[in-house]
């Protein structure tokens, strides 16, 4: 395969900004029925599966921040987000989108991008931007004063998502390179994942952390939206392929097949190393596989997905015990072991699985396993490195405008009833 050719191909599956000038009613419906997918990921999927996991008295706390990310980044986004993302940037193009979309300029029922009108793309590419931000919740979950969050998802949307969107997906320079990333293992997993990490570091640990126990208040909770994340993926992964065509067939399959194959992989784990598998271990294996497998899911067969999502389930599981048990840092609900490191792997993976001897399809002119593999790992240090960075600094002007943590007595009494003045249960 020529490398203009995989580079055209996944421009296409991914930023949505190859030109076409017919409307293709398949494709549309395909983005239409992905895009309420991938929200529903966010809203009930994440607010679920993170309100299950944290105490009863931070349950709504966690509900409001993720339906209140849904808000603020859909404002950003028409108004400059996605004009920062997926326009042409002028001279500084290889970094970041320009201003010539903002407030959705030009855009129109007849506008198109590929196949389908411009309008679903650009809602379908905000669920992303959504759930990315949402990710983060996880890191700082039970602690963070609620106008602290605000404020740093407004700057965080702006100053990390929009440039690193746009270095992938939106003609910059880690597409100019042949960098893979189907559907957000550098994009949405590595950056919420490294964002939440720099934040549990910055805030420090929950009152008690490591020597209190604190397991969560509902696995019930946490298991039916663990279900709905693993529904909502179709879209996420095989809604990527922006057409109703074979490529969203194989996206979805190899995404159910890593989040299986995760899930497996993790209860294993627990039942050699603890003698019983547990309800939090299979769903945590799950949203780990299905992680991993994001930033291949395009580009890998079945076998691939297997191994991927196997991997998925054993690294990952070893990430969360060192990450609170050697490093004791309090990443609440592990949002940098499950999906900053399996975003990671599956980047790195990709580069080998994508092999057509290996079922994937197969690299670009000039290009290898050695040097695919390398062009993955600037994209993914370069991205581990700005996130960090910029949400470092976020944290800290966001702190000199307004406290980030509520107070130790706020944080026993629960965030519930101190930020929203609500119980999540009468009793």
């Amino acid at each position: 395969m020529k490398r203009a050719i995989l580079i055209a191909v996944a421009g296409l599956l991914v930023s949505g900004m190859a030109s076409a000038d017919t409307l293709d009613k398949a494709d549309t419906a395909w983005l239409l029925t992905s895009t309420a997918l991938v929200l529903f990921m966010t809203l009930p999927g994440l607010a679920l599966f993170y309100g299950g996991l944290v105490g009863r008295r931070n349950v709504l706390s966690v509900l409001m921040q993720c339906f209140t990310i849904a808000g603020i980044v859909t404002f950003l986004w028409v108004i400059v987000q996605y004009s920062l993302a997926f326009s042409n940037g002028g001279a500084l193009n290889q970094w970041v989108g320009g201003f010539g979309s903002a407030f959705l300029a030009g855009v129109t029922v007849d506008s198109l991008s590929g196949t389908a009108p411009e309008t679903i793309f650009i809602a379908f590419q905000l669920t992303f931007a959504i759930i990315t931000c949402a990710l983060i919740v996880g890191g700082f979950a039970e602690r963070m004063r609620f106008s602290a969050m605000v404020l740093f998802s407004v700057l965080w949307s702006l100053l990390v998502y929009a440039p690193v969107c746009h270095w992938v997906w939106g003609g910059g320079w880690l597409a100019d390179m042949g960098f893979l990333d189907f559907a957000g293992g550098a994009v949405v997993h590595l950056t919420a994942g490294v964002a939440a990490l720099v934040a549990a570091m910055v805030l420090g640990p929950r009152t008690g952390f490591p020597q209190k126990p604190m397991p969560p208040h509902s696995l019930p909770l946490t298991v039916a939206g663990a279900g709905m994340l693993w529904v909502g993926w179709f879209g996420f992964n095989g809604g990527s392929a922006l057409a109703a065509d074979g490529a969203a067939a194989m996206a979805l399959l190899v995404t159910h097949v890593g989040a299986s194959a995760g899930a497996m992989g993790w209860m294993a784990m627990e039942w050699i190393k603890f003698g019983k598998p547990s309800v939090l271990g299979v769903v945590t294996g799950m949203v780990a596989g299905l992680g991993t497998i994001t930033p291949a899911s395009g580009f890998v067969g079945p076998i691939g997905a297997l191994i991927i999502g196997l991997a998925a389930g054993v690294v990952c599981f070893y990430a969360t015990r060192i990450i609170k048990r050697v490093l004791v840092i309090d990443d609440s609900l592990d949002v940098f072991p499950v999906h900053g490191v399996g975003g990671s792997l599956g980047l790195l993976l990709c580069a080998v699985f994508v092999s057509a001897g290996l079922g994937g399809m197969g690299y670009a002119d000039g290009m290898g396993m050695g040097s695919q593999l390398g062009v993955q790992a600037v994209g993914l240090l370069a991205t581990a490195a700005w996130t960090a960075l910029a949400t470092w600094v976020i944290l800290k002007v966001v702190g000199l405008i307004t406290p980030l943590r509520v107070s130790e007595e706020d944080e026993i009494e629960g965030l519930d009833l101190t930020q929203h003045e609500e119980r999540g249960y009468s009793r």
